[in-house]
């Protein structure tokens, strides 16, 4: 499948400070690709490349079939990008914000009030259409300027911590747009903080790490790269956890725990052990609830990739 997006070999140094030490990423058109790291593994700076704000030392940028450092201007009719930090106009009205981008874009201006008409009710903005920016909440203003972003429908959207202010039910609501987006053909590069963000909507995610590529997989991949599956049990009695215990200790060798009072935990060495575990409980005559066969987490995957817990992986990038 044609990449939507490539860069290949990407350096980009601030001084003494190597931000990109030939880091290589791609998406295929209507995919949606995760970027995660640690503070100042050079996300951002990457972003910042991809979509013409920086120039980079070393490296080969191809968006859309596009050369990013020969044909920047054609480069920045494709994409969309949202920053960490909204950039709207705090003087205008949500409306005449979306306007404004239209008209840039070279949209007609009955056509820029359509969409912008249209972005607005995505967002949950309509009622505050007519106020000013200024009188917008953060979360508002981060809504606000998403919208900005898929003004021109753009082939390419850069997402960098989308959903940062925004609260889970919004959060909820955005994923979904993004979904859609992909589902619809735009490809979508996106940066988070949040784990669970990119093990929901990336089809895959690339670690960086000291201006590094560490990893490039599915998340589905990254897990098992990290090993350890973990048999669950949590029985239907929870006064027979002892007993879902001693069975699960048995078939796998290893000592099971019980960190959620009645759930049983241990780990197993794959599927065949897995199924083992299920015939002993039944033989033993132990009802469960629940049973389950889990991977790494990507809160997992992440410690053991960079060496840091999740928390860490803080987008803001100094440049």
């Amino acid at each position: 499948m044609t990449a939507a997006f490539e860069a290949e070999g990407l350096v980009k140094r601030f001084g003494s400070t190597t931000a990109l030490d030939g880091v290589d990423l791609h998406a295929a058109r209507g995919s949606v690709l995760g970027v995660l790291g640690p503070n100042g593994a050079g996300k951002t700076t990457a972003i910042r490349i991809l979509t013409t704000l920086l120039r980079p030392d070393a490296g080969r940028v191809v968006v859309d079939g596009l050369d990013v450092t020969r044909r920047a201007v054609d480069v920045r009719r494709r994409i969309g990008l949202a920053g960490q930090s909204a950039t709207v106009d705090e003087d205008l009205t949500g409306t005449e914000n979306l306007v404004l981008f239209g008209r840039l874009l070279d949209l007609p201006t009955p056509e820029a009030r359509r969409r912008a008409g249209d972005l607005l009710e995505r967002f949950g903005l309509t009622e505050a259409a007519g106020r000013r920016a200024s009188t917008y909440s953060g979360g508002m203003r981060r809504r606000l300027d998403l919208a900005a972003s898929l003004v021109g429908t753009p082939r390419v959207l850069f997402l960098d911590e989308p959903t940062t202010g925004l609260d889970p039910g919004k959060r909820s609501e955005l994923w979904q747009t993004i979904r859609s987006l992909a589902d619809d053909g735009t490809t979508v590069l996106l940066t988070t903080q949040y784990l669970e963000e990119a093990d929901a909507l990336a089809d895959a995610i690339t670690v960086i790490d000291h201006g590094r590529v560490i990893a490039h997989d599915t998340p589905a991949g990254l897990k098992q790269q990290a090993g350890g599956q973990t048999v669950v049990v949590r029985p239907s009695d929870p006064g027979q956890a002892v007993a879902a215990a001693e069975v699960v200790g048995r078939v796998t060798g290893r000592p099971a725990e019980r960190p959620h009072g009645g759930t049983v935990t241990a780990p197993v060495a794959g599927q065949r052990e897995f199924a083992d575990v299920v015939r002993g409980l039944e033989h033993a005559e132990v009802a469960v609830a629940e049973v389950a066969l889990r991977l790494p987490s990507l809160d997992e995957v992440f410690f053991t990739l960079t060496g840091r817990p999740a928390g860490d992986a803080v987008t803001r990038e100094a440049s």
